[in-house]
Order: structure tokens, then sequence, then C-alpha cells
């Protein structure tokens, strides 16, 4: 995501140039690195633009509300704490709010908090998920080198040698209404076995069953266009609209409900094969998307925009009360 092009003295960037303010002189106390926030799209790549493609970037996705981050956000200030400021910077930390920064975090497909990315000149050299402070330790020193402070008077555990399941959060709030379907105490990938429950409805159950084929492209792509238009408005989703697996999938639901929207969903999380030649089909590479008589619409972002800009938008598909699924033999008939 970062330029790989050397940067020019003349012009060494935002990033440089704060460490370089940090660190004028070898006769200061060293400074130490602390963690940037990043609050926009434009400022994380103003941030990693500017830096050298030599420079490890720890960036770490989070949400407030999610416990396992109020831990994990003070072990990384703590273990950028033990690394000094240098020019070029050898590494930096940020931090970024899952939900807000949305782009950000579909780039990078996060569904789970805490969730780390150790990347440099742009390319993904680990990932954490979890709130395992030794295992972070571990990939940073790994990639950065021990850290010259004191990580142990820090109260930071050692650095962890063997990998092993961590506790996280998914990237919505729905535990906190009760509902919490849906495996979330093992990294993200275990939410590739996540399917609906009894409690919702089926949706174009002839092609959701979850398992997995091994069909040509042209047959995928057959059933792909078929199902798109499985009901009128189609919502694929991480999760269900009970429980999102996905901060952008529950504001997507939130939409659809409040203009009272009747739709069918597809929980992309269940069925690989769908996910990854959706991706394709519709040339859109994120989630959610939302389809409208087999058209693509668009993903969250768009949706809003739509409703922003027509108040008729979706009229002939919304019903009095709240919106919500649809039942399961609207769903399953093609459009």
């Amino acid at each position: 995501m970062n330029s790989s092009t050397p940067l020019s003295s003349h012009d060494p960037g935002p990033a440089v140039e704060d460490s370089a303010k940090k660190n004028p002189g070898s006769s200061q106390t060293p400074q130490t690195c602390t963690v940037t926030d990043i609050a926009t799209e434009a400022d994380f790549t103003s941030h990693t633009s500017s830096l050298p493609s030599t420079t490890l970037q720890v960036v770490y996705f989070h949400a407030p509300w999610a416990a396992p981050c109020r831990q994990m956000s003070a072990v990384l200030s703590a273990l950028a704490s033990t690394y000094t400021v240098e020019t070029p910077p050898t590494v930096v930390f940020l931090t970024i709010n899952a939900e807000e920064v949305s782009e950000v975090s579909e780039a990078y497909e996060v569904t789970q908090v805490p969730y780390i990315v150790l990347q440099k000149d742009g390319k993904t050299l680990d990932t954490i998920s979890g709130g395992d402070a030794s295992q972070v330790r571990s990939a940073v020193e790994k990639h950065a080198g021990k850290a010259q402070g004191n990580p142990g008077k820090l109260g930071l555990p050692p650095a962890q040698k063997v990998t092993k399941p961590i506790p996280t959060e998914p990237l919505d709030q729905s535990h906190s209404e009760g509902d919490t379907n849906g495996d979330t105490t093992g990294s993200t990938k275990n939410l590739s076995a996540y399917a609906p429950d009894s409690s919702d409805p089926a949706t174009a159950p002839q092609y959701s069953s979850g398992e997995k084929n091994d069909a040509t492209k042209e047959e995928l792509h057959e059933r792909l266009s078929e199902l798109v238009k499985a009901a009128p408005v189609m919502l694929f989703m991480k999760g269900t609209p009970s429980a999102p697996q996905c901060g952008f999938s529950r504001q997507t639901v939130s939409v659809l409900r409040e203009h009272g929207v009747r739709y069918g969903f597809f929980n992309i999380l269940a069925d690989d094969e769908v996910r990854q030649g959706l991706k394709e089909f519709a040339e859109w590479p994120t989630f959610p998307q939302v389809w409208v008589g087999g058209e693509l619409v668009g993903g969250l972002d768009i949706l809003k925009e739509e409703f922003e800009n027509d108040a008729e938008f979706l009229k002939d598909y919304s019903v009095s009360g709240k919106g919500g699924p649809a039942g399961a033999k609207q769903q399953a008939t093609p459009a």
C-alpha cells in the first residue's frame, strides 16, 4: 500500500519528518517510539507512503467496545516505548479504529479485533489475531530486532516461541445485545466454519449448504448468477443479520432495517467458494455486497449514498414497519 520508491532527502514525508524532530541530535536523550492514531484513510496513506521500504509498520486494528483491545492498546504502547526513534525510522506503530476507518479495514479483511498486521514495503509479513502480548512481542522482535529498552520492566511477557489459539472479539457489537452466535474464541480463520443456525431464516437453501464444490469457473459463475437473483434484494455479508461477523455487515443490516427493506442474505463465511468467486464475478473485491434485481449496487458506503441522494431508493422493496430478512420461500425464488 506504500510506494517502494526511495524518498528524496528534500521531501522525506510526514512520518520521517516527525522522527527527525523527535531525534535531532545524538547528544540528547534518545526519544522512544509512540503509537500514532490514524483517523482517516488519507491519513493512513500519507503515513505509510512517506516511509522508506525498510521501515517495519505495525498496524493495529481495534474497536473501543472490545475488551481485549483495551489490554492490547496498553501492550503496544509499552512495546513501542522500548524502541528508539531513528532517522529513517526502523519501526512505526499505527493504531486504527477498525469501524471508523472502514476503507482500510476492508482492504486488510479485518473481521475480528484485536488484529495486528506487520508489513514492510507494502508487503504483509505477519498477522496476529487476538490479545496475546507475548505473541505480539515475538512477531515485532522477529522483524524489527530486539528492543533496546527493557520490556520486562514494563510488564511485557517474554516473547512467545510457539503460536497458540488466542481469544478475539468479532468486529461487531451484537454481543452486547445478548446475541453471540458464531465462534469468537479462535482466530479469524475459525469463522470459515460459521453457518446460520435455526434462529435465522433460510436463505437460498439450495445454494447455501456450505459444502465445498469443485466446480469449474463456468459452473461457479452460473451458480452465482442465480444466487444474486435469489431474492429481489440480496445481501452478501459476513455472518447473518442476527449475528453479523463484521462491523460493515452489521451497519449494512441496520441501514436496510432502518429503511424497511426486505432482503435475502447469504453468509459468505459459510461458503468460501462463493466468497472468493463473487469477488471476480462482481468485479468488487470487498464485502458486504448489496444486489438488486441481479445487479450489483455496491457496499456499505454506496448504499448509504444511494439513500442520501434518493429518498425513494429501494422503496419498491420496502414494507411497513422494520425491514429485515425475507421469508425463506421468497428468498429462494430467483427474480
